[in-house]
């Protein structure tokens, strides 16, 4: 699942597992916040950096994946030419969830604080906002969630019917 950070990623996997728990699936999250905290903290937020944790976070995506029925992988994953690498590294089961939402929404929601931080300068590298960091939009995406326009209710409706299709 990609998207600028405050678009509503580990907002709209929390609000999904709820449900799909109480059916008796087994999931795993790979946040893209506390892998880096618990697994990477040495990598920063360099295009080579967000890249490598990307990989890494791929790598821990099939060693969890014979345990569980879904994995759900909330990161930013800016660029598309490791969002392709991971693609066909998964392989078959891989499907990639864009939560589309404007630069000037994920800024006044702010969850984590980043923007403001950046627009003070007290922080660089904010991915999408710092043009070092583009976040390049999915190309091919399978499915696109459009949070800056909908209700939680309604983006997570739109995302478990996406997932039982697929698990059918």
């Amino acid at each position: 699942m990609t998207g600028l950070s405050g678009a509503g990623k580990t907002t709209l996997v929390n609000a999904a597992i709820r449900e799909l728990s109480a059916e008796g699936y087994r999931i795993k999250v790979l946040d893209g916040d506390v892998v880096r905290l618990e697994v990477n903290p040495h990598l920063g937020f360099t295009p080579e950096d967000i890249r490598e944790n990307n990989r890494i976070i791929a790598t821990l995506c099939l060693e969890h994946r014979p345990h569980h029925d879904l994995l759900f992988v909330p990161v930013i994953t800016p660029f598309e030419d490791i969002r392709n690498e991971i693609r066909k590294r998964i392989g078959e089961g891989f499907f990639l969830i864009y939560l589309k939402t404007s630069l000037q929404t994920v800024m006044q929601r702010d969850v984590k604080g980043l923007y403001q931080k950046a627009l003070k300068k007290e922080i660089d590298h904010v991915i999408g906002f710092d043009e070092r960091v583009p976040f390049q939009e999915p190309t091919h995406p399978d499915l696109v969630i459009h949070t800056e326009k909908e209700m939680l209710t309604e983006s997570t409706d739109c995302f478990l019917t996406f997932i039982r299709k697929v698990l059918d």
